[in-house]
């Protein structure tokens, strides 16, 4: 059998002339190779390269190092990038240890309310430094520090030692204990307004921190946006989460592609001839409702176009994964995506 990598690295692309996109979804061993080897090669093959687009939403975090190396990667010589502190752990500082190869670049860091852990290390460093705006919802809140005990029975114990600290001062960690129902937060963030409106972010912790450059950021758990974005709900339909959680879009797209893969590498021999030619007309989304066990074609009809266009963009995404691969799938689904836009535009 050959190696089957798993890479934390999804998509690296242009979005435009100028502007590098780069989707991370995970902090593993190998994260901080494939993030400078496609930067590399993305600044070589694009000499109008300025801006970059880190998304991190969705990512739970992983190896402390690969964050800290990407860190070293975006900021100047001797800028903290975290720090960690507990009662009866002396407190441990991260610096960026060379001149950053992309420092030059204008970053801009994707999150959301399922951004944790090493996801918020690089953000606080990059908003705490000044070193790029943090674009999207404010992030999950995990910031605790736990050390491995081995026993004698080959079970093991991780005890919270410490916490984790942005360059400000902010603690990432959330709060807890039995008066909070920690599980139940992100409910809680629906139910607050917080995901919709910027202006219902509480601010837990009543102290007022300082970037590098003096402006004004918020402790309390999770690192709280520059640019909010809200929730966009208008894309959602009963319909679309059927389809989705079904799994019966994934196994539509394979279904309709293996039947007819050489026809369709055929037809588009490249990426770029798939993405400008292939279309999700009305006889595609009849074979997918039809495959779906829905044989009344008004039930798409009657959603509004933003509804339509998430499932058409969304069912397209999924074929051209299988044909061309993730990155490709993320290259359209892309284009719907509102947290892109407002960071394109930031």
């Amino acid at each position: 059998r050959g190696n089957i990598p798993i890479k934390s690295i999804d998509a690296a692309y242009m979005i435009n002339d100028t502007t590098a996109y780069l989707k991370v979804s995970r902090f593993a061993k190998t994260t901080y190779e494939e993030f400078n080897d496609n930067l590399k090669r993305l600044v070589k093959e694009n000499r109008k390269l300025s801006t970059l687009i880190l998304d991190l939403k969705g990512n739970g975090g992983g190896y402390l190092t690969a964050a800290i190396d990407m860190c070293d990667a975006l900021l100047p010589k001797g800028d903290l990038i975290v720090y960690t502190k507990g009662k009866s752990r002396p407190e441990k500082r991260y610096y960026s240890e060379k001149n950053g190869a992309f420092a030059h670049l204008t970053t801009k860091v994707i999150i959301n309310e399922s951004s944790a852990s090493a996801s918020e290390i690089l953000a606080g460093a990059i908003q705490d430094n000044d070193a790029g705006l943090i674009v999207g919802r404010r992030s999950f809140g995990k910031g605790l520090v736990q050390e491995h005990i081995e026993l004698r029975d080959l079970s093991a114990l991780r005890l919270t030692v410490a916490r984790y600290y942005t360059p400000s001062g902010r603690c990432i960690q959330k709060p807890y204990g039995d008066t909070i129902n920690y599980a139940s937060d992100v409910e809680e963030r629906v139910k607050s307004g917080e995901l919709y409106y910027r202006d219902s972010i509480r601010h837990l912790d009543t102290l007022i921190y300082k970037t590098k450059n003096g402006r004004i950021v918020y402790g309390g758990g999770g690192i709280i946006p520059d640019i909010f974005v809200a929730l966009d709900t208008t894309q959602y339909s009963s319909l679309l989460d059927a389809l989705l959680y079904s799994g019966t879009l994934n196994q539509f797209a394979f279904s309709y592609v293996d039947k007819q893969r050489s026809t369709l590498k055929s037809e588009y021999k490249t990426k770029a001839s798939f993405l400008a030619n292939f279309k999700t007309d009305k006889t595609f989304i009849k074979e997918l409702l039809t495959y779906a066990g829905i044989d009344d074609y008004k039930v798409y009809e009657r959603l509004n176009d933003n509804m339509k266009r998430a499932i058409a963009t969304r069912s397209k995404a999924f074929i051209a994964r299988d044909i061309f691969g993730i990155a490709v799938y993320y290259e359209i689904i892309n284009s719907i995506d509102t947290d892109i836009d407002a960071a394109v535009k930031a």
